[in-house]
């Protein structure tokens, strides 16, 4: 009337087949995590440097290329090509100032927890920067 199981249990196959996923250590993670602070705030800057360009900008946003660029271990981020037009509207320049301090200081954090003192002296500078420019406008 019962027939015994001919096959093996699934779940006793799939328990010794399967392996863990890779895990990231912690160091690993914040680097991951201020990578992609940083490449935001630099797709802000470039977009504010196409909008209203001046050396500032692009000098930041040269820095924060080649810091993404390390923390990605020798990746480099994409980027808006140079400036080419100006004339932008002064509220859309200044929500992307706003939006730049914004993302500066979650890099500040990260890269405070990370001690990367190169990270966050860079973040400090950008959010000095944005602060200034929003209080200008």
């Amino acid at each position: 009337m019962y027939e015994p199981i001919r096959t093996k249990s699934v779940h006793s196959v799939a328990a010794t087949t399967t392996s863990a996923p890779p895990r990231r250590s912690r160091a690993e993670e914040l680097d991951f995590q201020l990578a992609g602070h940083l490449s935001a705030l630099l797709t802000v800057t470039d977009e504010l440097r196409a909008l209203a360009p001046s050396d500032d900008l692009g000098h930041a946003a040269d820095q924060l290329a080649a810091s993404v660029t390390r923390l990605r271990h020798g990746h480099p981020p994409a980027r808006l090509p140079r400036p080419s037009e100006t004339g932008a509207p002064t509220d859309r320049i200044t929500a992307l100032h706003r939006r730049a301090h914004a993302l500066a200081g979650r890099a500040l954090v990260v890269a405070a927890s990370r001690q990367d003192t190169a990270s966050a002296t860079l973040a400090a500078k950008r959010l000095d920067a944005h602060e200034a420019a929003v209080a200008a406008a």
